[in-house]
């Protein structure tokens, strides 16, 4: 049966599960709310308002997904750690979403393959904490748990859990997705307006110099196709994307899980592919108990510390039908790591024929404090976890499907390393992040370019031949003595060739 047909067709619902079942299980990183009331009130008032994502769209991805599991497409899911209302605004969001763009414009002419873009965005606004409060100077205050719940600032009145947070993370989350929308439709992506993509202060980077003849290699390519045809070349004017965010706060996702007309089952119209974080996997948990039951793919954080058996527990109680697209593992070892708690885990889901997408997140098993009391990673280390992924699946005969990373568009100096070799002095000079570092633009670029290297390499000889000669192809200087004639005006549409556009979001 084909991967599309099993995810359009209904497999078995869960036994004894409701979108409220997770209360019967132990709630961890859960806020204590100080009225029970109000956030009664609060999920009543929320599960009236629109949806912000749509069931079509979910099962689109999960069949995207599906093809990432086959070697087909590639997932690239990246942006904030977490998310905080003041950075809704136009700039941020268009920054965050010209950073992916260019990530996923590097992989698809580097991997030569489609690209899965998913968005860390429009609902990542909570976040788990190690401690349930904070001290300073001899006062205790609870943790800051991202602006879904409480404030950053050290007061009490800031620290103390709001559910009304939670209607103004919906509200910032449609209009994130609304904001995207209007990026799409000013041709946000036209590959004739590559200024629209830029971000001012990397245009001296040591990286811009590559991704600039990559682009216009591209344009060269799309004009000639429509100099010997003699028309557009209209599917690549849109792209699809998707968004994501950790469901960690459960009175919030249980308020956006829905049944919807013709479909089956239920589905989180909060985002399109909510993760279980690290600390909230544990199998009797109420997270797990929540995610068995909802249709959207899912995906969950492996750690060091899970070994193959709990592995393949928990791949049985999230994805009992084995269902394609349904499941992703999102696994962060860390450099040190992962070449010796990672294969075992590759075997054991080889071994017993479990159909999984395997996912690289180099950041969270990597993070470390400096001398000046930052918190901070390395980009060596970040991309070392990434470039050991590929080599252990591939000796272990299985497929490393995507990647997962925390990152920014904006000019931060959070993660050391990188093209301009960022040192711990320079996290001072703009270290903006509330709760974990970032790479920025220049790093996420250098990162894609990676992936792209690493990949090359892995490829079978005959595959890297073909590849270097088209390759030398692209890099030979186009002539221009002898230039083919224009195409008549009116043999074309009204439309420019544009890049792959960022699809919509319709909430509804």
């Amino acid at each position: 049966m084909a991967a599309n047909e099993r995810i359009l067709r209904p497999v078995n619902l869960p036994e004894n599960w409701s979108p409220g079942s997770w209360r019967e299980r132990p709630a961890l990183q859960m806020p204590t709310w100080p009225d029970a009331g109000e956030l009664a009130r609060v999920q009543e008032e929320l599960r009236a308002l629109p949806p912000l994502v749509t069931s079509w769209e979910i099962i689109a991805l999960k069949q995207q997904l599906a093809e990432a599991q086959e070697g087909k497409r590639f997932l690239l899911q990246g942006g904030d750690c977490a998310e905080n209302f003041l950075d809704c605004n136009s700039e941020v969001i268009s920054n965050r979403l010209k950073v992916l763009l260019q990530m996923s414009l590097v992989l698809v002419h580097g991997l030569r393959q489609p690209v899965v873009r998913v968005g860390r965005f429009a609902g990542q606004y909570a976040k788990p904490r190690s401690a349930a409060t904070e001290t300073r100077g001899g006062v205790t205050l609870p943790s800051y748990r991202g602006d879904i719940v409480n404030g950053p600032g050290f007061s009490a009145e800031e620290r103390t859990p709001d559910p009304r947070r939670m209607v103004k993370a919906h509200a910032r989350s449609a209009m994130t997705m609304n904001f995207v929308r209007a990026l799409v439709d000013g041709g946000f992506a036209d590959l004739h307006h590559p200024e629209y993509w830029d971000l001012g202060w990397v245009t001296h980077s040591p990286l811009a110099h590559d991704y600039q003849r990559m682009v216009a290699n591209i344009g060269e390519a799309v004009r000639f196709m429509e100099t010997l045809s003699g028309n557009e070349v209209h599917n690549l004017n849109r792209v699809d994307f998707f968004t994501s965010h950790e469901a960690l706060l459960l009175p919030y996702e249980e308020s956006q899980t829905r049944q919807v007309p013709r479909q089956w089952g239920w589905f989180n119209l909060s985002t399109h592919f909510p993760w279980i974080g690290m600390r909230t996997a544990a199998l009797d948990g109420a997270h797990a108990e929540y995610f068995r039951g909802i249709r959207n793919p899912v995906a969950v954080k492996i750690g060091p510390s899970v070994g193959p058996d709990e592995l393949l527990r928990l791949i049985d109680l999230l994805n009992p039908d084995e269902e394609p697209g349904h499941l992703g593992l999102i696994c962060r070892m860390g450099a040190e790591n992962v070449a010796t708690r990672l294969p075992p885990l590759l075997d054991a889901v080889k071994r017993e024929g479990r159909r999984v997408l395997w996912i690289c997140d180099p950041m969270h098993g990597n993070t470390e404090s400096t001398s000046n009391g930052y918190k901070t990673r390395r980009f060596d280390n970040i991309r070392s976890e990434i470039e050991q992924s590929f080599d252990l699946h591939a000796a272990a005969g299985s497929r490393l499907g995507g990647v997962h990373l925390e990152l920014t568009g904006e000019d931060v100096t959070e993660c050391t390393g990188g093209a301009r070799d960022l040192g711990e002095v320079d996290l001072e000079r703009a270290y903006r992040s509330t709760v974990d570092p970032r790479l920025n633009y220049e790093q996420s670029l250098e990162i894609a370019m990676a992936i792209v290297h690493k990949q090359a390499q892995l490829r079978p000889p005959g595959q890297r031949l073909i590849h270097a000669r088209a390759a030398r192809q692209r890099a030979r200087p186009v002539l221009r003595t002898a230039a083919p004639a224009p195409v008549p005006l009116e043999s074309r549409s009204r439309s420019r060739p544009t890049l792959p556009a960022l699809r919509s979001v319709r909430p509804g």
